[in-house]
């Protein structure tokens, strides 16, 4: 289960390569056992050359020390971090890998803004990485790119068909999935909040309406009485 700050980062940063004219991507398994990009880049270059860049996101320490493969095969590798993490961190990171570091937009920098704000934050370079030659196959790399581009519009797709095709079970899982990431400081933006608040005014006003029926039923039923009984 990916944490708030770590999906934060992820929006940023595909918002971050958009801007710079790459493709992105998350979560791309790499071909010979090479482990799963977190997010990985591809730009065709005016030279005629193909550029990667790989970038492994860390929120915590101890996610920076975790025994999991590190993904770095493209030309420029990078860790994307919060920034505090960066700072406690930066004397560990290895010469040829760069950073970007992570900072949320506070509501002064929104409501100054001119323009829509896509990403909850921006990046910034703290350190640069250094060139490398790519040592998989292109046409291997290439293509595990376009399968997990291909899975993510499977899952564009299945958005555009609306809920229809899940079931009551599965529904429930995914609500349950939101109530993990609520925001105590921002219940207004709690999906799982606004779903439940709905579901209960949808609830008592189908009440009401009942009972409203039921008032007018009764209604009919003392006037047909009145009129039997008075005759």
């Amino acid at each position: 289960m990916k944490t708030k700050l770590t999906l934060e980062l992820e929006k940023t940063l595909y918002e971050t390569c958009l801007e710079a004219g790459s493709i992105a991507v998350e979560e791309v398994t790499m071909p010979d056992d090479q482990g799963i990009v977190d997010t990985l880049s591809y730009q065709h270059l005016p030279d005629g050359s193909d550029e990667w860049r790989c970038y492994e996101l860390k929120v915590t320490k101890s996610d920076f020390h975790s025994h999991a493969k590190l993904s770095f095969v493209g030309n420029y590798n990078y860790f994307v971090l919060p920034l505090s993490l960066y700072q406690e961190l930066k004397d560990e990171i290895p010469t040829e890998i760069g950073v970007l570091s992570y900072q949320k937009y506070d509501p002064s920098q929104l409501e100054a803004a001119t323009e829509p704000v896509l990403a909850p934050g921006y990046l910034t370079v703290e350190k640069k990485p250094r060139f490398q030659e790519i040592t998989l196959d292109q046409g291997d790399l290439m293509r595990h790119f376009l399968y997990s581009l291909a899975r993510e519009v499977r899952k564009a797709k299945r958005v555009e068909t609306g809920i229809s095709q899940y079931s009551t079970d599965r529904l429930f899982k995914e609500l349950k999935k939101r109530h993990q990431h609520y925001d105590i400081y921002d219940p207004e933006n709690n999906f799982y909040d606004r779903f439940i608040d709905e579901t209960q005014t949808n609830a008592v006003t189908a009440l009401q309406e009942e009972i409203d029926a039921l008032n007018l039923e009764i209604a009919k039923l003392q006037h047909q009485l009145y009129e039997v009984t008075s005759k």
